[in-house]
């Protein structure tokens, strides 16, 4: 079943001109329009997702693929395009803030890159997914004390950490708190944006398999943004590729790993082998 589909999603930074899509991509080989200055971070982007798949996104960096993240968890406004889901009529595009306020509580986890975008870090890591679930509607300390706990449990947090600040806590368990945080209302998508950044190698493994045991339990669509092939190769069931703001090859990670087309696709994968 399609849990989300995306058509033509296109996001300018500036004043386009009306011929920046024209003038930019991998065929120019840059995504600033010469005509105007503007910058395309994506553009005529379209792909489906599937119920319990995990879609990847790839790409280096300048790519569009974090622009593209920030567009499906509704954080920024597209220039072009729409997203049409199973569960909701309409563009989610065009949701209004109390719209928007509702989609981000319930049925959209998103997993920053920057954890200072995720998290308020001088709350408690418990206090951070307690507000997620007040503004999921959640009333009654007990009630919430409870579900923080099982969050906690099942991201492999110590319970004992609870109400300390987010600040004490390791790089590593300010990313399972994320992870907490996005997956407390039990979403329909969660989308985590370069997941492994600043963490050691070893902190990596252990926060990359945890996810992916909660994932497969949860059977929850999700969709992976990462420069890292590894990190895609470990979670992906399909990968996008991005460049200068396009997807220039798509299909099942294997094959994309193991048998690459775009050139591109090739002179990144052979870059890292």
């Amino acid at each position: 079943m399609t849990v989300l589909e995306a058509s033509n999603l296109t996001k300018i930074y500036g004043e386009p001109c009306g011929e920046c899509v024209e003038h930019t991509g991998p065929a120019v080989g840059d995504n600033q329009c010469p005509v105007c200055e503007s910058v395309v971070a994506c553009a005529a982007v379209d792909f489906e997702l599937y119920d319990g798949e995990v879609l990847g996104i790839v790409g280096e960096s300048g790519s569009g693929k974090s622009s593209l993240a920030e567009l499906l968890a509704l954080d920024s406004e597209a220039t072009a395009g729409r997203v049409d889901d199973d569960a909701h009529d309409g563009n989610l595009l065009d949701a209004d803030y109390q719209d928007r306020h509702e989609l981000q509580n319930h049925h959209i986890g998103m997993v920053h890159q920057h954890v200072r975008d995720g998290l308020e870090l001088d709350f408690s890591g418990g206090g951070n997914i307690a507000e997620k679930l007040l503004a999921a509607g959640w009333r009654g300390y007990g009630d919430i004390r409870s579900r923080v706990r099982e969050l906690f449990e099942a991201t492999e947090i110590p319970v004992s950490r609870m109400d300390d600040p987010t600040a004490t806590y390791s790089g590593g368990m300010q990313r399972r708190v994320q992870i907490a945080k996005a997956i407390a209302n039990d979403p329909e998508l969660v989308i985590l944006d370069e997941p492994t950044t600043g963490l050691d190698v070893s902190v990596q493994a252990r926060v990359l398999d945890m996810f992916r045991r909660i994932q497969r339990e949860q059977d929850v669509a999700t969709i992976v943004v990462s420069h890292d092939l590894d990190v895609i190769r470990l979670l992906a069931d399909r990968t996008l590729v991005m460049r200068h703001g396009r997807i220039i090859e798509s299909g099942l990670t294997d094959r994309i790993m193991e048998d690459p087309h775009h050139e591109y696709t090739q002179t990144l994968i052979n870059s890292v082998i």
